[in-house]
């Protein structure tokens, strides 16, 4: 049996998988608010309720924004900031009694769908989250690549590719740098982009639906947000050339995203033709977390 656990910042939610991948129990409960120890308290107390309840012991995964340093040990680059600078497998180990694996959400993501979802059976697979911010992930012969600084996939903190006059120095970014993909390409991007063409702001989702609807500005908005989705994307493919690209998070929702998007792509990647497949996740909000126990390979 694998476990796979989801700690976001406002909810932990566990897994449990046979090896089949047919879910066996599933649960969910608030994150404590700001609490270093009550999170690993109640991560430890999911694990061995839903193990209590099926009588059986599993390995055990966790998805998470960040990642853990290669040089310290600890998390880095995580939205969650109370876990910032903790080593949060060591702690985890040693409230279930066992090792434990931890990757950073977006590659939990990116092993799910290419484990059995929208990209199964594929050898090379990216996974983009589109949402709140820009994340990826990468994965070859079922295996997540971390890289040596455990960063590999982070294609959000790299520059807009073949950045057009108007969208020059680019936006401010979280990381300190401007013009990253994340601040065009998340949710506040397409809304940004949104305004610039009407005095009403919407939100992201709101966006999608007024297109969805007829709306022409807001069509063009996501005109605008494909284009840019393209270019980021055959910079990518330019690099690691995956044979398969899985788009998830809120704004892989958009229906007409994917309309004439490999041919888009195409225009800019480094190659006479494109057969790069671009896809929806199959499973959606649950790929975080059944990547997660899918980070025990059935040898393990």
């Amino acid at each position: 049996m694998r476990i796979g656990i989801d700690l976001g910042g406002t909810k932990i939610e566990i897994i449990a998988l046979d090896d089949a991948g047919a879910t066996l129990a599933r649960e969910r409960v608030a994150t404590p608010s700001g609490d270093y120890e009550r999170t690993i308290r109640a991560i430890g107390d999911l694990v061995l309720a839903v193990e209590g309840k099926l009588g059986r012991i599993g390995t055990v995964g966790i998805a998470t924004p960040g990642a853990l340093s290669s040089k310290t040990g600890v998390l880095k680059n995580s939205n969650s900031v109370v876990l910032i600078g903790k080593p949060l497998d060591r702690d985890i180990s040693a409230r279930v009694g066992r090792p434990v694996r931890i990757e950073n959400d977006a590659n939990c993501f990116a092993l799910s769908e290419a484990v059995d979802g929208a990209a199964a059976g594929a050898a090379s697979v990216f996974g983009v989250i589109l949402g709140t911010g820009v994340g990826g992930g990468l994965v070859v012969h079922g295996r997540v690549l971390t890289g040596r600084n455990n960063i590999a996939g982070e294609w959000g903190h790299n520059p807009l590719p073949w950045p057009k006059a108007s969208e020059l120095p680019g936006h401010a970014c979280y990381c300190g740098k401007r013009g990253c993909i994340e601040t065009f390409l998340s949710g506040a991007g397409l809304a940004r982009e949104y305004a610039l063409h009407t005095e009403e702001p919407l939100a992201a989702h709101d966006v999608a639906a007024a297109a969805a609807a007829g709306d022409d500005k807001a069509r063009t908005a996501i005109t605008v947000y494909q284009e840019r989705l393209a270019r980021g994307l055959a910079s990518v493919i330019n690099i690691v050339d995956p044979e398969v690209i899985v788009l998830g998070g809120g704004l892989s929702n958009i229906d007409n995203l994917y309309t004439g998007l490999e041919e888009l792509i195409a225009r800019y990647a480094f190659s006479d033709a494109i057969d790069t497949k671009v896809v929806q996740a199959m499973h959606g909000d649950s790929s975080g977390v059944r990547g997660a126990a899918w980070l025990w390979p059935a040898d393990a």
